[in-house]
């Protein structure tokens, strides 16, 4: 009596392949649009801390003088001494060099400011570098 063995040969289908791929595939779209708005919540978070950090210099810069830089001096005040009066009575270099907002581009800086008469208004014109624009970043 002879024993007939069978050799059956277990494989995946070409179906079950790409079953599994389709699958990965729809993972891996789900993790990336999950993920993909990282750059802009970083740019986010760094016009916040810039504009903190500004602000910050703007605050002890009237502190020590009596008042805020106006438009026109702008915010190389706090890198140089400005030449236009009012000309600060005791300057200090607060930045070695200005902050630029996560497109290149300089801070939008008021005083008086538009949205805030008694004061200034910082903000970051935006991706569309553009100010006052919906895009415009305040930084809160």
């Amino acid at each position: 009596m002879r024993l007939h063995r069978q050799n059956k040969q277990s494989a995946f289908t070409l179906l079950e392949i790409m079953l599994v791929v389709g699958i990965i595939v729809i993972i891996l779209g789900v993790a990336v649009s999950k993920l993909g708005n990282t750059t802009g919540v970083a740019k986010d978070m760094r016009v916040r801390a810039d504009i903190q950090a500004i602000s910050t210099q703007l605050k002890l810069y009237e502190s020590v003088n009596g008042f805020v830089p106006t438009t026109e001096q702008g915010l190389q005040a706090l890198v140089t001494p400005p030449e236009s009066d009012p000309k600060p009575t005791r300057w200090y270099q607060l930045f070695k060099e200005l902050p630029q907002d996560p497109w290149s581009n300089n801070y939008v800086y008021l005083s008086p400011g538009r949205k805030n008469p008694s004061g200034f208004d910082l903000y970051s014109a935006g991706q569309d570098r553009k100010a006052e624009t919906a895009d415009d970043n305040w930084g809160n």
